[in-house]
């Protein structure tokens, strides 16, 4: 019953999502966001895009699961990645007043051609890991709903591939614009649903749930909440997800909906959260990215509503990830002609990319989160000086970043091998994660700013 009354439901959202995406395709639609009209998206359409984009799947099931081993502080350390609006808008707005017209548009004219290579190899890699992670959580979502079912997996990651790609290959940007405002009112109904049901059950402690340290402690999610405060001011900005949406309308429409979008974000992903501090506090085990878990401490129908919920953000982010890949593709790299077809063909790239490393079988969470903000901390030093203090930068310093940073992902994938010899070792992950985020920026601000000031 709950598994048919979760297929039968995201179906509908499906179909829905076909139905609401333009009949019509225009270039600038497709690329720019507009409608067939030439309108820009509305404040509230550009907000619920903005939230709905970036409560992708794998947001939620890590907080939830942070929430679980590290109690309120882990809730906090992921909710804090979403101040990414409020230094994403900052962004926005610095470089648009700078006649900017996208975070590459800038580098270009600060650093020309290696300045957009070295940041477009980032924010290829953000969205390959954007398609994978979402991918892979409703393949953990149809595991855990069809146990009995040897292919349930595998078939679906396909199906959803290939329903987004759809509906997203059909109107590009435009497309995601107008499904993401209705997949983002299902997703908040359904987990509004939820979450009530959650903190009027019999037994549920507000006060527990705000003091709680999780199954291992505070200690690491404090860890994990001074990570993403290192790298939360570069974090959006090699998010094309978001910076994309800061240049198609106009600049009070823009700043005013990075603000809500802040605030909705926020609420949503600490309110998720509470459903891992929960588990954590009734003494459940953790048993597959805890949907397992949920399965045995909620009603049936609670349950539904939480895998509803996952599925729904799930495929809200795949449609906007391909949307910009298509534009990453053509527009900065001009791999593919400024065509209807040439952006589809992007898009199907990487969604077929996406997909194969999903079905490869790696399980990794929240790793994809921290590599791929360890890789963005080049662009603060950058940023800093060269947008904010308006310093001009050499190329070779803003190289020194990148490559600090790119050593520093990598060091944080292979760590096992890496911090095997020396006391490091001995660390919690996020520790090391810690660590190598203070030298990643300890030696892009050094190099940065004492070249700036001498270049001047």
């Amino acid at each position: 019953m709950q598994t048919t009354a979760i297929i039968v439901i995201f179906g509908l959202v499906l179909v829905a999502s076909l139905v609401v995406a333009p009949r019509r395709a225009t270039v600038e639609g497709f690329f720019g966001g507009a409608s067939v009209a030439g309108r820009a998206p509305t404040l509230w359409v550009l907000v619920l895009s903005q939230v709905t984009t970036w409560i992708f799947a794998r947001s939620l099931m890590n907080s939830a699961i942070l929430g679980y081993f590290y109690g309120i502080w882990g809730v906090l350390a992921y909710a804090a990645y979403y101040g990414s609006f409020l230094t994403g808008g900052f962004i926005v707005g610095r470089l648009r007043r700078a006649g900017a017209g996208s975070v590459q548009d800038w580098l270009r004219g600060r650093f020309g051609g290696t300045g957009t290579t070295l940041y477009n190899i980032v924010v290829a890699l953000r969205l390959l890991s954007e398609v994978f992670a979402n991918l892979l959580v409703v393949g953990l979502i149809f595991a855990a709903a069809l146990p009995g079912v040897g292919m349930g997996r595998e078939a679906s990651i396909l199906l959803v591939a290939g329903l987004g790609l759809a509906y997203s290959a059909w109107g590009g940007l435009s497309a995601a614009l107008r499904t993401d405002v209705v997949q983002m009112l299902v997703f908040l109904v359904v987990f509004g649903v939820a979450f009530v049901a959650l903190v009027t059950a019999p037994g549920f402690d507000f006060g527990a749930v705000l003091t709680s340290e999780g199954t291992s402690g505070a200690w690491t999610g404090q860890v994990l909440l001074l990570v993403a405060l290192l790298q939360v001011f570069s974090y959006p900005a090699h998010d094309p997800v978001m910076m994309d949406r800061g240049f198609i309308a106009d600049e009070k429409t823009t700043r005013a909906s990075f603000l809500h979008a802040f605030w909705i974000s926020f609420l949503c992903i600490v309110g998720f959260g509470f459903f891992g501090i929960e588990a954590a506090l009734q003494g459940a085990e953790y048993e597959g990215e805890l949907l397992g878990t949920w399965a045995g401490m909620f009603p049936a129908w609670v349950y539904v509503a939480l895998l509803l919920s996952l599925l729904v953000s799930a495929l809200s982010t795949l449609d906007s990830a391909l949307a910009s890949a298509a534009r990453l593709m053509v527009d900065e790299l001009g791999l593919a002609p400024r065509t209807l077809g040439g952006g589809r063909v992007a898009m199907v790239g990487f969604m077929v990319a996406g997909a194969a490393l999903t079905l490869w079988g790696n399980q990794s969470l929240f790793d994809a989160v921290a590599v791929s903000g360890t890789a963005s901390l080049f662009l603060t030093p950058v940023l800093l000086a060269g947008l904010v203090m308006g310093q001009r930068v050499p190329v070779w310093a803003y190289s020194v970043s990148f490559v600090a940073a790119m050593a520093g992902a990598v060091a944080y994938f292979a760590r096992s091998t890496v911090f095997a010899p020396t006391p490091l070792a001995e660390w919690h992950k996020y520790e090391q994660l810690l660590a190598i985020c203070a030298v990643v920026l300890v030696v892009g601000c050094a190099t940065v700013f004492a070249s700036a000031r001498r270049a001047g």
